[in-house]
Formats: structure tokens, sequence, C-alpha cells
């Protein structure tokens, strides 16, 4: 099984990210602020505007750790990664099976990971009343999870991606239609009317879209480092500069890792309402110590343990994106019958 290391993630807007030897060093106004083992690491996450060495870059490209340069509120505006590496036979199969967008193994593909979408969507839902059924509307959340019920046997019921797509959209409507029951504290401070992504209008939706953002970029180091192409999906439309495959692959993880995450984050008050500030135009983005905060459990979280339910293994939480792009690399050469997307327990 595949060691988990962590990511860097550089915080500080005004940081500047140098190599001197085998070490990571942070400057700071040309002041050396932390230094780290190159080593300790398998990704680099930038939120900073001064960027990272050409030597940086260089050795990181060298040694398949890619670098991710994002907006400090989230949002993605580039990557730079080494050589592309990967079994050229794949990804000839990868774009051979998934060449039709309508093609049963598209199709199949889709069906099973969104359905696996509101499985997990329904999990997060009934945890909820599991744990907090004195505090929150019941009936309310009971409905939608009989809605989402039934579309995940409706959803095997179709004939094509774009009815699919229907019942994606529209579950999530209903999930996120009941999202704010789930927040049991600071209710004032973190009300949550509707999803709203570009940009987020409220701290719980700039909290979700920054780890949405998070996770896709493991996911799409995951696919790279199984040889598979990011950008040739098969439920997401294909867009020049998308990672489609990552965006397919986050939506049977977003309820998982991400939603839960940034309930936790709410409901034992280790955010704030202060935490947050809002830009002009309207959209929240949280503050430098807040992001910290955050990524701080993100990482901890990442090293958590569990029995992967596919491979019966215990593997750390951040190895998910992992296991389940070796299994989609799997059924890309046939290697088994059926793509199995996570389904958490």
């Amino acid at each position: 099984m595949r060691k988990l290391l962590n990511t860097l993630y550089i915080t500080n807007e005004l940081a500047y990210c140098a190599l001197d030897g085998e070490n990571i060093v942070i400057l700071v106004e040309n002041k050396e602020v932390k230094r780290v083992p190159f080593v300790n690491f398998e990704n680099i996450v930038c939120f900073n505007y001064l960027g990272c060495s050409p030597a940086l870059m260089g050795k990181c490209g060298e040694n398949g750790i890619p670098i991710c340069f994002l907006r400090p509120s989230g949002r993605f505006l580039a990557r730079v990664t080494g050589e592309i590496k990967g079994n050229v036979h794949l990804r000839r199969a990868q774009f051979e099976k998934l060449a039709n967008e309508n093609g049963q193994a598209c199709l199949k593909l889709a069906q099973n990971v969104i359905a696996a979408k509101f499985h997990n969507s329904r999990h997060v839902l009934a945890r909820s009343i599991r744990d907090h059924s004195d505090k929150i509307d019941v009936d309310a959340i009971n409905g939608t999870i009989r809605s989402i019920s039934a579309s995940i046997e409706a959803v095997y019921e179709t004939r094509d991606i774009d009815s699919v797509r229907g019942y994606e959209g529209e579950c999530s409507r209903k999930y996120f239609g009941v999202f704010d029951e789930l927040i049991i504290k600071n209710k004032d401070d973190f009300k949550f009317v509707n999803r709203t992504k570009y940009p987020p209008l409220d701290k719980v939706n700039a909290m979700l879209s920054y780890f949405y953002t998070i996770l896709s970029l493991d996911i799409q180091a995951a696919l790279e480092s199984v040889g598979l192409d990011p950008y040739i999906g098969f439920f997401h439309a294909d867009r020049s500069g998308r990672a489609s495959l990552a965006l397919d692959l986050i939506e049977e993880l977003r309820a998982y890792l991400v939603d839960r995450f940034v309930l936790s984050m709410i409901n034992l008050q280790q955010v704030k309402g202060d935490d947050f500030l809002q830009k002009e135009g309207g959209g929240i983005i949280m503050t430098d110590e807040c992001r910290k905060t955050m990524l701080t459990s993100w990482q901890k979280r990442k090293h958590e343990t569990i029995t992967h339910p596919v491979i019966k293994e215990k593997i750390e939480i951040g190895l998910i994106p992992y296991v389940q792009a070796n299994l989609l690399a799997k059924y890309i050469r046939d290697d088994i019958p059926e793509y199995t997307p996570y389904i958490c327990e």
C-alpha cells in the first residue's frame, strides 16, 4: 500500500518558496521563516502571490510532486507538474472506453458514482439524526433521506448521461435544502440558505468550496499517479483546462470527506464568525489564521484510519483517492468487470 506523506500548504500570501539542498525554505520579505525537509511532502499547495523558485519547481517536477497555485479564496489558478508518466496503453484504453458519453462504460460509471454520492449524502443526514435528533427537524431530514433513497434506484433506470445529471442536480438541491439543519452551533454566524459557488456568499459555502478544491487536487494527483489522464472524464463534459475525471470522482467523496469535515469544524466550534472576511462584490473568504486552523485539522483527518470497504484493508483516509484511482484504472484495463465507488459505512 502506498505511504501517505504530507501536503505542504503555503497560506501566507507574502511568502516565497525556495530550495536549499534537500530542504524547502519559506521566505517572507527575504527572511527565512521556516525550513522543512523536501522528502516529507507529496504535494505543495500555494495560496501566495510570489510563488516558488524555478529550482524548487524543477525538483518537484523530477520527483512527481505537483505544485498547485490557488487564490486565497481557494479558487484554482494553475498547476505545475513534471514530465507526464504512466502507461500509454492505459491512457489509450481510457480514451477508447470513455470516448462515447452515452456509451455503456460512461453511463455505468456515472450511475455508480452518482448513486454512491446519493448514498454518502444520505449517510451524512442519517448521522445527524442519530447524533442530534433533539436539535434538528427530523421530519424534514427524513423526507430528504427518502427522496434521495428513491433516486438511488431511479438513477440505474436512466439511459443517458443527461438523465443522470438531472437526478444529481435534483438531489443536490434537496440535500443542501436541509443542510442548515445539520448546523447546531453558532447558527447566527453560520446560517446556510443555499449552495453558492463563484463566489461563495456565506461562511459555510466559503469552507465547502475551499475544501472541494483541495480534495479535487488530491484526486487529480491520485489519477496521474496511476497513469490516468485527469482531463478525460465520463460525467462532467470535456472542457479545455478542466480536470473532468477528477471532478467525476470527487462526487462520491464530497459528503463523506468535505461536508462532514466542515460540519464538524462548525459544531465543535473550531471556527468562529469573525474568522471570515467579506470581499467587494459580496464574496466570503477565510482569514489567514482560519485557513491555517482548518488545513491543520484537514491534514490530521487525512491521517485517520478506516477499513476500505472494497479492498478490506486498513488505510489512512487521505489514501482513499489513490485506492479509487487504482480501482478505476483496473476497470479501464478490464482487470475487473466494474468500478466500485467509495461508500461510507
